[in-house]
């Protein structure tokens, strides 16, 4: 399995409750399709460069995981169906062991 890193921009508007829902939702999505989650990071509400859908702040969480490659594929499905998360990106980290670049 691969490590990779997912960044989530949530929308500011969200209560902590549906944050948690929707982390916990991707989460689940992580389990269902084989992979592990190492670490959700929680870096809180940010200022944005520039506006993103007329909203000026966002919630950012970074989500760190071993995972075979399609599940990325499907869990970048759900966030594009998901309410309240209006930007993300993935990328695959460095294999420590093997000394490989990503």
């Amino acid at each position: 399995m691969r490590k990779f890193e997912t960044l989530l921009l949530l929308s500011p508007e969200l209560s902590a409750e549906n944050r948690e829902g929707i982390l916990n939702a991707l989460t689940a999505v992580i389990e269902r399709e084989g992979g592990a989650l190492v670490e959700a990071d929680h870096w809180g509400m940010r200022d944005l460069a520039y506006p993103v859908r007329k909203l000026m702040r966002g919630y950012y969480v970074r989500l760190e995981y071993n995972a075979p490659a399609p599940l990325v594929a499907e869990l970048e499905r759900n966030i594009r169906i998901t309410d309240g998360i209006f930007k993300f990106v993935t990328v695959k980290l460095a294999n420590e062991e093997a000394g490989e670049v990503a």
